[in-house]
C-alpha cells in the first residue's frame, strides 16, 4: 500500500477542479472548514488494533448530507461519486462496506461528524478513500462515508486540499436548517425525517413505559391528527449491554410498548404506526459511559410519508 501511494503522489498533477453533483433532494446538514487542519484518511480495514490511515494535512472541509427517501442503498449513494472522482483524476485507494471494514470497531475508529447531521447504521455503511496528485509532492484527499436509516440516506464528505488548486464542491438542494433540542417534534419530523422521543426513559434491559404523561407522545399524536395522511415508524434503540439479537428484540418490544401507549391513551390509528428495533447498531453517544448508554436507550419516530 505504501509503495502504491508513493507512486500515485509522483504521478503528473491534475489541475482541474472537481464538483460532486448530488441528487436534487440532497440537503446539506452540516459543514465545517479548517484552513490548516488534518484528517486521517482510511486506507485499509480494521486490523485488530486500529484503522491503517494516511494523515492528510491542508485545508480540510467536512460536510454531512441527507438524502431523503427510502430504498437508496449505500452503494447507490457512493457509486456515482466514485465515477465523478475518477473523471476528475482521483485514484480510489480504498473502499469497503460495514462488516468487511471491521463493523463497530472500524466505524468508531474513523472520523464521523456528530448526529443528527450524520447518522451511521453499523450494519449498513460504506467507505471510500481517494487521492489525486497536484503540484510537486502535494495532493488532494477525499474520504466518503455513506449510510442510511429507515427514512433515507446519509453522506459524509471530507476533503483535504494540500495543493494550490483542486477545489471540490458538492451541490444538491438548499441547506437544511439545524434541528436542535428545542425544535418542535412535528417540525423535526419534516425537516430531519425523524425525531427522538427524548422524555421516554428505559433502564438497561427494561421494556415497560412508566405511567407518564409523556409530552413527546402527546405532541406526536397531535401531529398525526393534524396530518391525517402521515405514517410513522417507531424505532427502538438500546445501549451495547448484551448480545445483538437480544438487543434487537428488546428494542423492538420497546417500540411496540410506545405504539401501544399511542393507540390506547392517545387514540392514534394503529394502521398509521409501525414498530421496529435496531438494537445497539445506531448509537448517538458513546457506550463507554453511563450517560452515553442512557442516551442510546431511546425510541425515535421516523416519518414515512405525509401524502
Amino acid at each position: 500500500m505504501a509503495l502504491a501511494l508513493a507512486g500515485l503522489l509522483l504521478a503528473a498533477p491534475v489541475a482541474a477542479a472537481v464538483e460532486f453533483v448530488l441528487p436534487d433532494t440532497a440537503r446539506l446538514q452540516a459543514e465545517e472548514t479548517s484552513v490548516a487542519g488534518s484528517h486521517a484518511l482510511p486506507v485499509a480495514a480494521w486490523d485488530g488494533a486500529g484503522v491503517p490511515s494516511i494523515t492528510a494535512e491542508g485545508r480540510v472541509t467536512r460536510q454531512a448530507w441527507r438524502l431523503p427517501g427510502p430504498g437508496r442503498t449505500t452503494l447507490q449513494i457512493i457509486a456515482p461519486l466514485r465515477e465523478q472522482l475518477r473523471a476528475a483524476g482521483f485514484e480510489i485507494v480504498f473502499e469497503c462496506r460495514d462488516t468487511a471494514c471491521g463493523g463497530f470497531d472500524f466505524r468508531h475508529a474513523i472520523e464521523v461528524l456528530p448526529a443528527p447531521a450524520m447518522h451511521v447504521d453499523l450494519s449498513r455503511y460504506r467507505v471510500l478513500s481517494a487521492i489525486r496528485a497536484t503540484e510537486g509532492d502535494a495532493a488532494d484527499f477525499v474520504s466518503l462515508l455513506a449510510s442510511r436509516s429507515p427514512s433515507g440516506g446519509f453522506l459524509q464528505i471530507v476533503r483535504v486540499a494540500s495543493g494550490t488548486d483542486g477545489r471540490l464542491q458538492a451541490s444538491g438542494g438548499p441547506a437544511a436548517a439545524p434541528v436542535g433540542p428545542g425544535t418542535p417534534l412535528g417540525e423535526a419530523l419534516e425537516r430531519a425525517g425523524h425525531a427522538v422521543l427524548d422524555d421516554l426513559a428505559f433502564e438497561s434491559g427494561a421494556i415497560a413505559l412508566g405511567p407518564g404523561p409523556f409530552a413527546s407522545l402527546a405532541a406526536l399524536a397531535a401531529y398525526l391528527r393534524q396530518n391525517p395522511d402521515a405514517r410513522v415508524v417507531l424505532v427502538g434503540h438500546t445501549d451495547a449491554v448484551g448480545d445483538l439479537d437480544a438487543n434487537i428484540g428488546l428494542s423492538r418490544r420497546r417500540a411496540e410498548a410506545v405504539r401501544t401507549r399511542l393507540v390506547e391513551t392517545h387514540g392514534v390509528d394503529p394502521a398509521r404506526l409501525g414498530a421496529e428495533g435496531t438494537g445497539y447498531l445506531a448509537p448517538r453517544a458513546s457506550n463507554l459511559t453511563a450517560e452515553g448508554r442512557e442516551a442510546n436507550r431511546r425510541v425515535e419516530a421516523v416519518l414515512l410519508t405525509t401524502r
